[in-house]
């Protein structure tokens, strides 16, 4: 069993709870429940090494890269957890692990001076930007090395120190990484405790931490922002998407189909900012619903330690349930299935490629997210008309648009009430660019500088000249 990490000590519990291995739906491993004490030794702990970690940059630039050379040692080992606890294939996990060094590295090498607003014989003003003490951070099942390193690597650029829990579904890599960072990093700067729901009710109405980093549902989110409120933490919270990709009439059809089905299949369905409702005019539906269907039939869905699986098990039972739940629902109401549709016999949570065709708003497949591989084809008859649909949604993480002509796919990305508006692609996430919800889907920013600034409070020195 592997341990919790608190004050750069390996810490075990009295009691664990099973880690499920979603190929085999078998108990595969047991990660340590931590206890109230526990968790306060943690925040204790980080709280003592924030008054030394948060004086000096450049030594928190240099613990940066030496912990991205440490995860890169590692990455066999984490590429293995990450496999066996969220089913994800092996390429899919070995390229998330891959992408989190450079992550923080990216961080590492950031620079954010001081911004000068005023220098002149009356005064100068300086907005600068401090640490704010301890994060509690809080990670979703389905990204686990990848949240771990979004949250862990602006949070201690910006002279911070960290508590942080993952979901109890995937808690393998994330104690391995605990241990991965204290083999470089000064004790308490990184806490690694694991639990349920109860450790995370704790952490976020913990007196000791001035941040919440929480990544998850929106109606988890709620919980984790009342929370945070009695004593006015600072919060960012990554929710959930309902992204729609509105394909116009001049697209690359083809391309179109077989890029967007990748994106919306990627990781099982089970990313929050992948295509889950996709518009097509209606004068290239059918042509359009053909090749999203051939892709789906031909998607190899298997073992994922097989190199040649593209798609392993959704991560959860409880998820596999809701998937579940939502195809038939939509069965029910008189969708069209174009391909999959079901579960796949035998053990594990193995659920085919599912296209739905014929299908429109009010059908909960349509209205809800579904994170899962199961996607709805929508047909349209205008640019206006589509956007207006796409818009009539409480979510607003991310969307796209898809058109030969730039200029007209950027029209109506802008009409998108959404975070982030992609053109001609979908879910892509570089280090340097910032990623937000708007409506229900979240608050605060994250990655680039703006979510390094969001794990500081901003001050201005003024000056008295003359």
């Amino acid at each position: 069993m592997l341990s919790m990490t608190i004050d750069g000590e390996t810490v075990d519990a009295h009691d664990t709870f099973d880690v499920v291995n979603p190929a085999t739906g078998a108990v595969e491993a047991q990660a340590p429940e931590c206890t109230p004490e526990q968790l306060d030794q943690a925040m204790t702990s980080a709280a003592r090494a924030y008054q030394s970690w948060k004086r000096d940059d450049d030594a928190r630039r240099q613990a940066l890269r030496d912990l991205a050379d440490a995860v890169d040692a590692h990455q066999k080992e984490l590429t293995a957890l990450l496999v066996q606890e969220t089913g994800k294939p092996l390429a899919v996990a070995a390229g998330e692990v891959a992408s989190s060094a450079p992550w923080i590295r990216y961080y590492a090498e950031l620079e954010w001076p001081k911004r000068v607003i005023q220098d002149d014989d009356a005064a100068r003003i300086e907005v600068a930007h401090r640490p704010m003490g301890v994060v509690a951070a809080i990670t979703p099942w389905n990204g686990p090395v990848g949240m771990w390193t979004w949250k862990i690597a602006p949070a201690l650029r910006g002279g911070n120190t960290v508590v942080l829990k993952p979901s109890p579904f995937t808690p393998l890599s994330t104690l391995l990484l605990g241990r991965i960072g204290a083999e470089v990093l000064p004790p308490g700067v990184i806490n690694i405790v694991t639990g349920g729901d109860e450790l995370g009710k704790a952490m976020t109405a913990h007196p000791t931490p001035r941040k919440v980093s929480f990544t998850g549902s929106i109606p988890a989110g709620r919980s984790v922002a009342v929370n945070a409120a009695h004593d006015l933490k600072r919060v960012t919270l990554e929710l959930g998407g309902n992204d729609a990709a509105i394909v116009l009439d001049d697209a690359d059809l083809e391309n179109a189909a077989g890029t967007l089905f990748a994106f919306s299949m990627f990781n099982c369905g089970q990313i929050c900012c992948i295509p889950k409702r996709i518009f097509v005019p209606a004068n290239r539906y059918e042509e359009f619903v053909d090749a999203f269907g051939a892709a789906a039939r031909s998607m190899v869905v298997g073992d994922p330690t097989d190199p040649v699986t593209a798609m392993g098990p959704l991560t959860t039972r409880p998820q596999f349930d809701r998937v579940s739940e939502l195809v038939s629902d939509a069965v029910a109401g008189g969708a069209r299935v174009v391909a999959g549709g079901k579960p796949i016999e035998g053990g594990g949570y193995f659920f085919e490629p599912t296209v739905f065709a014929d299908v429109a708003e009010g059908v909960r497949i349509v209205d809800e997210e579904q994170f899962g591989p199961a996607i709805p084809l929508l047909k349209y008859d205008t640019v206006d008309e589509v956007v207006a649909r796409a818009n009539a949604t409480d979510y607003g993480l991310s969307g796209s648009v898809w058109s030969a002509d730039e200029e007209k796919a950027g029209a109506v990305a802008e009409q998108l009430e959404c975070g982030t508006a992609w053109i001609n692609c979908h879910a892509m996430l570089p280090s340097h660019a910032p990623f937000s919800g708007a409506k229900h889907s979240g608050l605060g920013v994250a990655n680039g500088e703006d979510g390094l600034l969001s794990f500081t409070e901003q001050q201005v020195v003024h000056t008295a000249r003359g």
